[in-house]
């Protein structure tokens, strides 16, 4: 196998075929919201602060998150620490962004951030209403700007201030206005005390997106309480390394199966009747297990004979090839089953995390090019060129 990147004609492609990285993060800086926010907000707010370990961590009210850096270790397998060139290539830098996109045979990549929402929660316990919004603002605001600088190789997407539907409403056709082209969006929001994400409540948003060919995007860990948070926290910080590390895998393998919980509640809603033109995306969640939950689906509506008494419905496969979309990126064994849904697949890195397709003295993944390379031989260019590209081309469009 023969990888050949090729950037000559002012489009990055890999053997021949153009790539949308459609799962990558934005790492924020340690001033990325102090830059923006009102200084009265400064001690509250998303900011960095030395915990009593030593470390610099970032902090929101009163709650320890996440290390600064620790989201951006790609290839490490350890927190970064420093602002050195590899962390340069996922933060603020475009030009250091798209430079690694080139070497690595990117066309374009989908940005998702991190703490606005994997550290959702923390912003969810602010009193500060006007703050909470702020923080959401600023973290869209940011990747709109960046994504501006290159419009041809990024396509950001918006944080949501999911505790007021209206907000919501406001925030998406404002940021729709700015460049972003998509939402992401939580399916566990009745775990904060609201109304279930298939609830009606929520379609005046749903309606919007629509309107405006927003897709609605479902990023594991996106919608986690602060309690699920703290037991992790606690769990991790009471037992030796190797625990530790079984731990962290296990809860990362289970929370991908848990989109395919919410791709079943999805399509065996009425939302998808109500709404059959929105898109809604699973992102890092992977692909192989997606034909048996459709067939089981379809199995467990078609053989009682649902499907005679309910006409009006469509098959649960067919909802999923009419609007929903899935992602794989280190899968091997099972993508022969591409061929079941070669319209409704998408290819990611999950670039910078540290299980990534990024390759390090930390990682035994393989470059990503080289990983588009050997599916293109494995599974022809035509299937390839769809799930690379067409499909993310044509949700997020590009």
């Amino acid at each position: 196998m023969t990888t050949t990147i090729d950037s000559s004609r002012g489009v990055t492609t890999v053997n021949g075929i153009k790539v949308i990285d459609a799962d990558t993060h934005l790492t924020e800086p340690p001033d990325f919201f102090t830059s923006r926010l009102p200084k009265k907000w400064h001690d509250v707010g998303p900011r960095t602060e030395i915990d009593p370990h030593g470390d610099e961590r970032w902090r929101i009210g009163d709650r320890w998150l996440s290390k600064v850096g620790s989201l951006a270790t790609a290839g490490t397998g350890e927190a970064a620490g420093a602002w050195d060139d590899v962390l340069r290539a996922t933060t603020l830098d475009v030009a250091a962004r798209t430079a690694w996109m080139d070497a690595n045979g990117q066309t374009a990549q989908v940005l998702y951030p991190n703490i606005v929402a994997l550290e959702g929660h923390a912003i969810m316990a602010l009193d500060d209403e006007e703050l909470k919004l702020a923080c959401i603002q600023v973290n869209n605001d940011q990747h709109a700007e960046f994504a501006a600088q290159a419009p041809d190789r990024f396509v950001p997407l918006a944080a949501m201030p999911f505790w007021d539907v209206d907000a919501c409403i406001a925030e998406l056709e404002r940021c729709g206005e700015a460049g972003h082209r998509g939402v992401i969006w939580a399916a566990t929001l009745d775990r904060h005390g609201l109304p279930d994400f298939l609830d009606a409540y929520w379609d005046p948003f749903y309606d919007a997106a629509q309107a405006t060919g927003m897709s609605i995007n479902f990023h594991v860990g996106v919608g986690y309480t602060a309690a699920q948070m703290d037991v992790a926290t606690q769990r991790n910080a009471q037992v030796d390394p190797l625990v530790q590390a079984m731990d962290q895998a296990r809860r990362t393998a289970s929370g991908f199966m848990a989109n395919g919980t919410t791709i079943a509640k999805l399509i065996m809603s009425d939302v998808v009747d109500k709404f059959p033109r929105l898109n809604f995306v699973s992102v890092e969640s992977g692909y192989g297990y997606i034909p048996y939950l459709l067939e089981a689906l379809d199995w467990q509506w078609v053989n009682p004979g649902k499907d005679k008494r309910f006409p009006q419905r469509l098959l649960p496969s067919e909802y999923f090839r009419r609007q929903v979309y899935a992602m794989f990126w280190f899968e091997q064994k099972t993508l022969p089953l591409l061929q079941c849904y070669p319209d409704n697949v998408m290819f990611e890195t999950d670039f910078p995390h540290d299980t990534s397709l990024v390759p390090g003295p930390g990682s035994n993944s393989p470059a990503p090019a080289d990983v588009v390379a050997r599916h293109i031989a494995d599974y022809g260019p035509e299937l390839m060129s769809k799930v690379m590209y067409q499909n993310a081309a044509r949700v997020y469009r590009v």
